[in-house]
């Protein structure tokens, strides 16, 4: 189960990671994404990423 949760984890951070980038501007891939300079994915982004680094934690965590 820790291995899941550690993929899972990394997964959500990396695509929140994206979805900030894309949301904010500063990531312009693909062209036609209906994300680019959307705050509203930028906050999306930013939860998921944050859900992300708790699912990594709980990972940690779990002997």
């Amino acid at each position: 189960m820790r291995p899941v949760l550690k993929v899972v984890g990394i997964l959500a951070v990396v695509m929140g990671l994206l979805w900030i980038g894309q949301g904010t501007g500063v990531v312009m891939w693909p062209r036609s994404s209906f994300m680019l300079a959307q705050r509203q994915w930028a906050w999306n982004g930013a939860i998921l990423a944050g859900i992300g680094a708790v699912v990594l934690w709980v990972s940690r965590r779990r002997g």
